[in-house]
């Protein structure tokens, strides 16, 4: 019998391109991630209300725009759709920068900013994950998963390090800027990235949404993985979006520890994303994503430890501990949603399954600043502490323990 040799991932020329496109935007990202709040707590003075809401707002956009955006990405060209979402975020970003500059700047514009980025973030997303399965094969998805998300999050590590010392150096507005040429570069890339035509289906908008929702729904397996990332990612924000309040301002840490911290988070999902492929080979998808669970699930409790000295190692490590499970999430539960979902549905189960799963994001920065205004900055990193320590529940209850 004839082996047929598979060449690496990174010698096919259209997924180069979206690597290297994702890769300098991921960085870029990275930067605003941390740049953002600094800039809305150092020069606009925002108090934890205020950075909930922003930290919300991006999120929340997926909960007027998630599903028909699925019904759209199924019908139309996901390459020149993905351009044109970088383009609108670059634009978008240059804005603050040039509104700080010129002594405009205020919460109002950066809530916009946060609205109209998450939006483009939405659309590019679900094309993104809608054109991989047709541009690399669905038997290459878990390594082409695990690469993507393994150098997103060494991007993380670096745009967190880096946004940091930037920060510190030359402001928040330069950092801020830097994130709006990283997706003009990613534009460019993803220009040459070739892609299959769109299914031609001639079912209407809405009757084409309730075909998404009733696919989701209608699978246990796709079920539980939802609920499980929506409990998730429901707590992460309570645990993160008062961090700058806490580390800069409370615990008077300079800036560049704030951005340290979060690397460590890049670093997790680093880890967790390189083992994820030899982990779910050795133990399977279900049992692999449930056994990392359960045992990563007690780490969440130490991080509300935060404070000076050795607890902000401990917290550090805790914080580490949890993004290990995320990226190993991000590799085998991303893969197995688009190795069971058909072409011409993956768009309107991508925008369902980031309406719920980005939704629990925007609603977990709310109660963020919610809680932080009425119990102060640990109230809601408890909260989501204990959220996320039983997040591992879902899927022990689930067929998914059992998905190959």
């Amino acid at each position: 019998m004839t082996v047929v040799e598979t060449p690496p991932l990174l010698r096919h020329s259209g997924f180069r391109n979206v690597y290297l496109a994702a890769a300098v935007s991921q960085l870029g990202s990275q930067i605003s991630y941390v740049a953002l709040p600094l800039l809305a707590v150092t020069a606009l003075h925002a108090g934890p209300a205020q950075l909930g809401l922003l930290s919300a707002l991006g999120t929340l956009t997926v909960l007027v725009l998630g599903l028909p955006a699925g019904a759209w990405v199924d019908r139309v060209r996901r390459r020149p759709l993905m351009v044109g979402m970088d383009v609108l975020r670059a634009a978008t970003l240059v804005t603050v920068p040039v509104a700080w500059w010129s002594g405009w700047l205020s919460m109002g514009q950066l809530y916009a900013v946060a609205v109209l980025v998450g939006g483009g973030s939405l659309l590019f997303d679900v094309a993104s994950y809608s054109l991989l399965p047709g541009l690399v094969g669905r038997s290459r998805l878990t390594a082409a998963n695990s690469l993507l998300v393994g150098t997103g999050a060494g991007m993380d590590i670096a745009g967190r390090s880096l946004a940091g010392v930037l920060v510190q150096l030359a402001g928040a507005p330069v950092a801020i800027l830097l994130d709006a040429l990283s997706y003009l570069w990613s534009a460019l890339w993803l220009r040459g990235v070739p892609e299959p035509h769109p299914e031609d289906g001639t079912a209407g908008g809405d009757q084409r949404i309730r075909d998404g929702v009733r696919f989701l729904f209608g699978n246990p397996v796709l079920v539980a993985a939802c609920v499980q990332g929506a409990m998730a990612n429901l707590a992460f924000p309570l645990c993160s979006v008062l961090l700058p309040v806490l580390i800069v301002e409370q615990l008077r840490y300079p800036a560049w520890v704030l951005g340290a911290y979060l690397a460590v988070g890049g670093l997790g999902v680093l880890a967790g994303s390189s083992a994820a492929h030899l982990i779910g080979r050795r133990l399977g998808t279900g049992r692999a994503v449930w056994l990392v669970s359960l045992a990563t699930a007690p780490a969440a409790l130490v991080t509300p430890f935060l404070d000076r000295g050795g607890w902000l190692v401990a917290a550090a490590a805790g914080w580490f501990v949890l993004t290990f499970r995320t990226g190993v999430n991000n590799v085998l539960l991303v893969s197995l949603r688009q190795r069971v979902t058909p072409d011409g549905m993956l768009g309107r189960m991508t925008a369902t399954m980031r309406l719920l799963l980005t939704g629990a994001l925007g609603v977990g920065g709310l109660l963020a600043g919610l809680l932080g205004e009425v119990g102060g900055v640990r109230v809601p990193m408890w909260t989501g502490a204990i959220v996320m320590a039983l997040s591992w529940v879902p899927i022990t209850l689930s067929p998914l323990r059992r998905e190959p």
